[in-house]
């Protein structure tokens, strides 16, 4: 009796053993899937999944995995394709737009210098004011297109963040005055140093600050901190969560009859994450709060600005 209780402790034994070799292949091959997969989903190349696991189950979910990542590179593929065409098409009829415009302004220029009655000149004044508008957001749709065609080459070099935020608010001086704003800037005593590219970075600035002097209700906070953190916090009424999480889509603008081409703050989401920055938004409290950051990815201590 005993000889037969130890041979079916042996069996189970054996069984329990074969099993736990049996899951531990397949958690080895789930990790092998769920790896590979991962990698493939963030990197450009045509390697398929592959797993040393003969269990057919999971070679199987293999297979389904490439079968699916086939088809998703393929509508990557057409996706950039379609993206870049619609970029260089936009590039394109923005130069076209450039020649009869820059005519128009010419011709405006002059029949300024004619004699007319007060009713001639003021339909002149909106004609012009028309045609400089047409102009600008042309101008706009053109640097946003080169932008995000990737054609622009940052030239990186340690810039002093406090230096050029405070050069973009002083250029903003009439533009505040006009609207009755008063920015409060709060920037720390020691240089917040980062390596970008300094024009790209005053374009963001200038976006930003573009936006609150259309938005704001009469009030501004800047803050800089040693985090690379720059945060601007007015006062906006009538947004909500939708339309701020849409602030930085580009064409799209909160006031739907407005000149706006809408690119303005999505021309500073690119140039910031070209950068390796972030920039993100929140309401609360009919306060608007959007924050750009450029966590320090090099030790900046010795370099002299």
């Amino acid at each position: 009796m005993e000889i037969w209780l130890w041979a079916v402790i042996g069996m189970m034994a054996v069984g329990m053993a074969a099993l736990l070799v049996k899951i531990y292949l397949l958690r080895k091959s789930a990790k092998e899937i769920a790896d590979g997969f991962a990698e493939r989903l963030i990197t450009d190349t045509n390697t398929l999944l592959d797993i040393s696991s003969r269990d057919r189950y999971m070679r199987r979910l293999a297979n389904e995995l490439n079968r699916q990542l086939c088809n998703l590179r393929a509508k990557r593929r057409r996706y950039s394709q379609g993206d870049l065409e619609l970029k260089q098409a936009v590039a394109n009829i923005s130069h076209d737009l450039r020649t009869p415009l820059t005519a128009i302004c010419g011709y405006l220029e002059l029949l300024e210098q004619e004699e007319h009655s007060a009713s001639s000149q003021r339909y002149i004044g909106v004609i012009r004011n028309r045609a400089e508008l047409l102009t600008e957001l042309t101008e706009e749709l053109f640097r946003y297109s080169v932008i995000t065609s990737g054609e622009n080459v940052a030239d990186r070099q340690p810039v002093v963040l406090n230096r050029v935020l405070e050069e973009s608010i002083a250029s903003f001086y009439s533009a505040f005055r006009a609207r009755g704003i008063v920015p409060q800037i709060q920037m720390p005593q020691e240089k917040v140093v980062r390596t970008l590219d300094q024009s790209a970075l005053a374009r963001v600035f200038s976006n930003l600050l573009q936006n609150v002097v259309k938005y704001s209700e009469g009030d501004l906070l800047i803050t800089l901190t040693a985090k690379g953190e720059i945060l601007f916090a007015n006062t906006v009424c009538g947004l909500d969560s939708v339309q701020v999480g849409r602030l930085f889509d580009r064409f799209y603008t909160v006031e739907t009859a407005s000149y706006s081409t809408g690119l303005g703050l999505a021309i500073a989401r690119t140039l910031t994450e070209q950068m390796g920055g972030t920039v993100t938004a929140e309401y609360e409290g009919d306060r608007l709060k959007v924050c750009v950051s450029f966590p320090e990815i090099c030790n900046m201590d010795k370099v002299t600005v």
